[in-house]
């Protein structure tokens, strides 16, 4: 029996393909009468952030949470993933996201700015919004680890974190209600890349003035730093044996990719709008922009500083007023690069190209002064 359940937590544990699967979606979900238990345990065999969410939303909008419980555990290569009502200049080093590739999402749930790599356990409880119990899901990991480490000192915070020696955060959570469903899902560092986790949790815009939800700054620590020997397989299969215990359930695992359409119907269009600019972007809640920016022309002694004050709402350019001195850039110029990005996406690349005619129409010294102005402008917008 252990050998097939770590044979089914393969996936979750190197990362590999597998040939289990389900082929429709009646018989993964059939309704409970027809199971042993109310419970299902699916493991995701995808490591895209997007496809993960995607399932999350599909499972929370199809799946009658009325007669059926479910646990998701998914884990993804490395993305920055922000809250519902979060602004991503804000929260992340947008920038460095790029040089590295880290992928950017935003969740359906409310809550802080999460780092995820293949280091990290994501854990979705889904339920009725009548059985949802936050309180009761965290218990779940926290015995799981007491389990296979009685020596680790887990305990659940008020804010619904899991602290290790009541200083370190090992667990973040979020959560999303709707009319009868509910879904509450959870973070676990077992081995991040924590340097990438502080690098890339940072502000990439100076000077932003909003109402979006702030994250909290946390110290955190991965389980292996406090428990080196603790294997990805022994954690899953902890964690799932928790599960069914908590709950009374006997639960049986399976490993679904959420692209499965025949699984999943719809769910690749659920998977573009999470991908989307307007969802990323545009669902920012509106925010002023108000800064200095430090400009040069190449000579030392000709440098000085500009304030720009900016209104983006939806992640567009609503309003931009730059007041740059009028003996290093006449007050025309200053006045026509605000305009021109009105309407603008608050994004360096659609922005870049919008100022290219305005700098084109300049030459000599006005021109170079004006591409020092667009480029930190620029570099405002990450």
């Amino acid at each position: 029996m252990l050998f097939h359940l770590r044979r089914r937590f393969h996936l979750l544990g190197a990362g590999t393909r597998t040939q289990q699967a389900w082929t429709s979606s009646s018989c993964l979900f059939m309704d409970p009468p027809s199971c042993r238990s109310p419970g299902l345990v699916l493991q995701s065999q995808s490591t895209d952030v997007y496809q993960n969410l995607a399932l999350e939303d599909w499972i929370d909008g199809h799946v009658d949470l009325q007669r059926r419980s479910i646990l998701l555990l998914w884990r993804n290569r490395p993305a920055v993933v922000i809250g519902r009502h979060q602004n991503p200049w804000a929260e992340c080093d947008l920038p460095a996201m790029r040089r590295r590739n880290v992928a950017l999402a935003r969740r359906r749930s409310g809550g802080g700015t999460v780092y995820h790599d293949l280091g990290n356990l994501n854990l979705t409880f889904f339920t009725s919004k009548k059985a949802y119990d936050r309180r009761r899901n965290l218990q779940v990991i926290s015995e799981a680890l007491r389990r296979v480490r009685p020596e680790l000192d887990v305990q659940a915070t008020d804010r619904f974190d899991l602290l290790l020696n009541g200083r370190y955060k090992i667990s973040g959570t979020a959560s999303r209600l709707s009319r009868k469903s509910s879904y509450h899902h959870c973070t676990l560092l077992h081995s991040a890349d924590r340097s990438a986790l502080s690098s890339l949790l940072r502000p990439s815009c100076p000077g932003i003035h909003s109402n979006a939800t702030p994250s909290v700054p946390s110290p955190v620590a991965n389980l292996t730093e406090h428990a080196p020997s603790l294997k990805w397989e022994e954690l899953l299969e902890a964690v799932v044996q928790q599960y069914n215990s908590e709950f009374g359930l006997i639960s049986p695992s399976r490993l679904v990719h959420p692209a499965d359409e025949s699984l999943f119907p719809g769910v690749g269009k659920m998977e573009a709008e999470l991908r989307s600019w307007e969802w990323t972007f545009g669902k920012t809640p509106k925010f002023r922009v108000e800064t200095q920016l430090e400009l040069r022309d190449g000579q030392a002694a000709a440098g000085c500083s500009a304030e720009l004050l900016m209104d983006v709402k939806h992640g567009l350019v609503e309003s931009c007023r730059l007041d740059v001195p009028a003996d290093w850039l006449p007050v025309r110029l200053s006045r026509s690069t605000g305009e021109v990005l009105l309407g603008e996406r608050f994004c360096p690349h659609r922005a870049a190209a919008a100022l290219a005619a305005l700098l084109r129409s300049e030459s000599g010294q006005l021109q170079g002064r004006l591409r020092n102005l667009c480029e930190a402008l620029l570099a405002v917008m990450g």
